[in-house]
């Protein structure tokens, strides 16, 4: 596993990894070991000697570490032994490497403790180019690095098209523009460039179709390394993304990201089903090789990994074949990812007969322990934790639901659902036992009575149990007539309570509890019509009736249009951008317009996609900002 930090639950990310795991950082250390004359000396006053040496191995002519913190001394870093400060100027070394940022002050503070004749080097010799940098005066400063991976395809029969806004602009960010890098198969590069982003916070999108065209590209499956330049405010990337089909026409899945941080494990890939063949596109997110071993799946809880045989090359792309790893492992049976802090999120694809679908996995937990206090919850938090998801129409989708044990350290999930129709009443309550870790449970709704609404998984220790509040899901929906398959997964919130436990409910800006709502829904593709399933739930009685307004704004960001929705509490309703507008309001906003769902009285939860008549239809979890 790399020895690298990279998020905190409640610092947020670790900007020293992404400082150090940038394409352009990648080649400007490779430069600067290259200026190394050994022996030489690594001086670690940061703390970062560590990711330093496991993101890019230092040549052999690094032999020797140096502290100044007497309690690190003897200490262990990247193989090699702390030495204290003092002992720098016999140490015979022709270059001191200092490991540090911004280090001006530092050389000038050890300048007398160098070794005759040795020369001095620090890692500015590897920062971004100036006009990179949002933030001058502080390299390290996260704005710098508000970056993202996307899984990026153009194959003659599958496309992408990455959608988002700049909701910079929101934060007072002025142009705003992306530094994108497209990686091959292989890792290497295919293509990079830069593109604008509208002043305010308007839409925008990147069409695999289009850069294969823009850049004379073969077919290609990679990822897209995405840099803004210019924030302000928000240090996340977030997108949709949609891959639809060039050939047949019947693939289509959407996919949300804004998790940039690479995990040891991911969990919620389900096992092939019968006739389904299940791939799982691994994505090596830094520049040294994913040593052969070190990869591995195994049945979730069975502790029986299987590792990948083959090395991976720096940024390359990897397809590797769930039956051929587990050969006898059939859905609903789940798996584990065991990736070694190598990649970001991974997606998985999904083929039966002619049509495909594309989801990812989620971040598994290794920091939790459960919490003690969430049985005891009071009454003021009334259900506490949820995890809210749609049931589609019945006499169109299957609805399928399973939940997903997403932290190490869960042993156990003791849950039940709610089931809840579109008006807000509760039709059913069914517990689902104190499910063990390695549990094979899904549930289908063709098994409760009700058309449409949503469900929700609560916690529920009657029969004991252990919780943390990292609750997942994984929500499967079936088109009945056309077979094709969309699949979404998400995590459980404290929900509409001026009551707060902890961090929750959580806010898009500033402390809990978030009450109000801010969520992205693009518009159609011109072949399919967007929509999203809302959900207003709550933990505890809140507002009778959500004050929802959706917003449509042009390609500028400009708000051109609205329209009032309601739905009542614990109630769900799907909304139609082509309905809630007339067609020359549409035309309006254009293709890269988008509607902006607004509610400054609740926190709604939701899920978007693309559909249309002939039986294709995308669905994942909605982003806000």
């Amino acid at each position: 596993m790399l020895q690298i930090q990279t998020f905190d639950a409640r610092a947020g990310g670790n900007v020293i990894y992404k400082a150090l795991a940038h394409p352009l950082a990648a080649e400007g250390i490779a430069r600067l070991y290259a200026g190394l004359t050994g022996p030489v000396a690594l001086y670690d006053p940061d703390h970062i000697a560590e990711a330093l040496l496991a993101l890019h191995p230092a040549p052999a002519s690094v032999g020797a570490l140096f502290v100044h913190d007497v309690a690190e001394v003897g200490q262990v870093r990247g193989g090699m032994t702390a030495q204290p400060l003092t002992d720098l100027p016999a140490s015979g070394a022709r270059t001191v490497l200092i490991a540090a940022f911004d280090a001006g002050k530092i050389v000038d503070r050890i300048n007398h403790l160098l070794p005759p004749g040795a020369q001095v080097l620090t890692l500015d010799a590897a920062r971004l180019p100036a006009e990179l940098v949002s933030v001058p005066g502080r390299y390290l400063d996260k704005l710098n690095f508000a970056t993202n991976f996307a899984f990026f395809r153009d194959d003659d029969t599958l496309s992408t098209r990455l959608v988002s806004a700049n909701y910079w602009a929101n934060y007072g960010a002025r142009a705003m523009r992306l530094w994108l890098r497209l990686f091959a198969e292989d890792g290497s590069v295919l293509a990079t460039w830069e593109q604008a982003l509208p002043s305010g916070p308007g839409g925008f999108s990147i069409d695999s179709a289009e850069v294969r065209a823009r850049f004379g590209l073969a077919p290609f499956t990679g990822q897209l390394f995405i840099h803004a330049v210019g924030a302000a405010g928000h240090d996340v990337v977030k997108y949709a993304l949609d891959t639809y089909s060039s050939g047949n026409g019947a693939s289509l899945s959407c996919t949300h990201d804004a998790n940039a941080w690479p995990s040891d494990r991911f969990a919620g890939l389900p096992a092939p089903a019968e006739g389904e063949r299940v791939l799982l596109w691994l994505q090596n997110s830094h520049a040294v090789p994913i040593p052969a071993g070190t990869v591995a799946l195994d049945r979730m809880g069975a502790e029986r990994p299987v590792t990948l045989d083959r090395a991976v090359g720096p940024y390359a792309t990897v397809a590797l074949d769930v039956a051929a790893m587990l050969p006898g492992l059939h859905w609903p049976n789940q798996i584990e990812v065991r990736a070694g802090r190598h990649v970001v999120r991974p997606r998985y694809e999904v083929t039966r007969l002619e049509r495909t679908r594309i989801a990812h996995v989620n971040v598994e937990r290794d920091n939790l322990r459960a919490d003690p206090g969430i049985p005891k919850l009071p009454a003021t938090l009334g259900r506490g934790y949820l995890l809210p998801f749609p049931i589609l129409p019945r006499s169109r989708f299957r609805s399928i639901f399973q939940p997903t044990p997403m932290a190490t350290t869960q042993g156990n999930l003791p849950v039940r659902l709610d089931v809840f129709a579109a008006d807000g009443t509760k039709v059913a309550e069914r517990f689902l036992g104190c499910l063990p870790r390695d549990h094979d449970l899904a549930l289908d709704f063709d098994d409760v009575a009700i058309e449409a609404g949503h469900a929700e998984l609560v916690y529920d220790f009657r029969d004991g149990g252990e919780a943390d509040g990292w609750l997942h899901a994984l929500f499967r929906y079936e088109d009945r007539a056309s077979g094709h398959v969309a699949e979404s997964s998400f995590g459980a919130h404290i929900f509409n309570t001026v009551m707060t436990y902890r961090d929750e409910p959580q806010s898009y800006s500033g402390p809990p509890p978030g009450l109000s709502t801010r969520l992205f829904l693009k518009l159609g593709d011109g072949r399919r019509n967007s929509f999203a399933a809302l959900i207003y739930p709550a933990s505890a009685s809140w507002h009778p009736v959500s004050a929802t307004v959706l917003q449509l704004h042009d390609a500028a960001g400009q708000l051109i249009s609205e329209a009032p929705v309601s739905i009542p509490c614990s109630g769900s309703t799907i909304v139609w951008p082509h309905e809630a507008f007339d067609a020359a309001t549409l035309k309006a906003a254009g293709s890269a317009g988008y509607v902006l769902v607004r509610d400054p009285t609740c926190r709604l939860f939701g899920y978007h996609g693309l559909m249309d008549d002939a039986g294709s239809f995308s669905l994942d979890h909605m982003f806000g900002f």
